[in-house]
């Protein structure tokens, strides 16, 4: 058994999980899971630079974190950044910040890494399920990018595309510096318009319609889940691994796009760094399983971070 620490950086939230590992039996036992919204992707579409602004959230976020690492006692950290540090030409401040304050440096992984270490983790609990059938098409929904990874027991293909909820928003709904609110027919349209030809650029790679079950990551997804299950506070229990209708699927995100910020802000289940960018979200949800036929979505809570996880255990093996 290896006491471990994972730190997901990507371009809207950065996440810990500190847990012990036994390669050997594949069990993972989890000690601390956390997120911040740290939106350290701000900006980045546009100007090409993380902003100092971002740069200091994710820091503060890395010193909180370092402090739970140091009093758990995790033997390794592995710390993978997403897209927003892929992008960016001052990437060099972000590694700096980072070996500072935690003591290793973050790898900025490709698309397909970041795939893969996605499937992984959301996948080792599904794959003795008598009721989900293969291939898993499983699908994370970042902040930057989506990440498609078609497998097994083991990944076959894979493909990352730079569509995601905070990317979208800042792309399409921000007006003057403002965010629509509600969003307009035609920015709504612009942003399937991009869905639309990210799916395809997918598709070249990963055959979508070969999915037997549809599985969902990340913070869009999770806060589709928790709304169509009516809850009224975030209960991860409770989301790890129910299953949305695509009918349902429809109708929040029509509402979501509909809704002001207020509104939005009210939903009992919504984190406030998701109220301006979960309309996005959910439109790349929907396009998904409109594009893949999936009647319903598999939603996991164990995603990346997991991945991350088991990595560092066996990078000594």
């Amino acid at each position: 058994m290896k006491r471990v620490a994972a730190v997901d950086c990507g371009t809207n939230s950065i996440r810990l999980l500190v847990a012990d590992v036994d390669p050997a039996t594949g069990e993972l036992t989890e000690l601390d899971r956390r997120m911040q919204i740290v939106r350290l992707g701000q900006d980045v579409d546009r100007t090409g630079r993380l902003a100092p602004e971002a740069l200091e959230r994710t820091f503060a976020a890395c010193r909180e974190y370092a402090a739970v690492i140091k009093g758990l006692g995790a033997e390794r950290v592995r710390f993978v950044a997403t897209s927003a540090s892929r992008d960016a030409e001052n990437r060099a401040d972000f590694v700096r910040g980072v070996v500072d304050i935690l003591g290793v440096e973050p790898e900025v992984i490709t698309g397909d890494q970041e795939a893969e270490f996605s499937f992984n983790g959301a996948t080792k609990e599904l794959t003795g399920r008598a009721d989900l059938h293969r291939p898993f098409l499983v699908v994370d929904i970042g902040g930057g990018s989506t990440e498609f990874v078609l497998g097994d027991d083991a990944v076959r293909t894979a493909r990352s595309v730079d569509v995601g909820c905070v990317r979208m928003t800042e792309r399409h709904l921000v007006h003057n510096g403002e965010i629509s609110d509600p969003p307009t027919a035609a920015q709504v349209a612009a942003i399937k318009a991009d869905i639309a030809k990210a799916l395809d650029h997918a598709e070249e790679a990963v055959p979508l319609a070969e999915a037997a079950t549809l599985v969902g990551l990340a913070g869009s997804v999770t806060t589709v889940a928790a709304i169509a299950l009516g809850l009224t506070h975030y209960d991860s229990e409770a989301i790890h691994h129910s299953r949305i209708p695509l009918a349902k699927v429809r109708e929040i995100t029509e509402q979501l796009l509909t809704a002001t910020h207020a509104e939005r802000a009210a939903i009992p289940v919504m984190h406030p760094g998701r109220v301006d960018v979960i309309g996005a979200g959910a439109l790349v949800l929907l396009a998904i399983m409109e594009r893949t036929g999936a009647e319903e979505v598999v939603v996991s809570e164990h995603d990346i971070l997991d991945g991350i996880a088991w990595h560092a255990a066996l990078d000594d093996e």
